[in-house]
């Protein structure tokens, strides 16, 4: 089983988000971990109203700094655009989306923002080989 890792700053709207669309697509075949450098402690309500459009339940999830997962090397660490806050995380692929920070705005921009991850996720589930 492939694991993957997705981190942003706080841990509570682009990474996160992330990880339950990996949850969601991935079935059985991958392990999907989200962090932050600088979490917040808490996901964004937006983020699990979102979420819950889609029928997944984000509530369950919580905001976890990087030193709060695994100490292994990840198939992909994928960053959600956040830059130099990201430290360097052991892994065979490093990506960096570029997803803007859906924090403050409204509900339809945020959906497009939770729609643009879901598709990035998506692609690259198609990309990570079966075994």
């Amino acid at each position: 089983m492939k694991n993957i890792l997705f981190v942003c700053i706080e841990n509570s709207n682009r990474s996160q988000m992330a990880q339950a669309f990996a949850i969601m697509h991935g079935k059985n075949e991958v392990r999907a971990y989200s962090a932050g450098s600088k979490p917040s402690g808490k996901i964004n309500p937006k983020a699990i109203a979102a979420m819950n459009e889609l029928g997944y339940d984000l509530s369950v999830h919580d905001s976890k700094s990087l030193e709060q997962i695994p100490a292994e090397e990840f198939e992909y660490a994928i960053t959600m655009g956040c830059g130099d806050a990201c430290p360097f995380v052991k892994a065979k692929h490093r990506l960096d989306w570029q997803i803007p920070d859906p924090r403050d705005m409204n509900e339809d921009d945020f959906r497009k923002v939770r729609d643009l991850i879901e598709q990035k996720v998506k692609d690259i589930l198609e990309k990570i080989p079966e075994h």
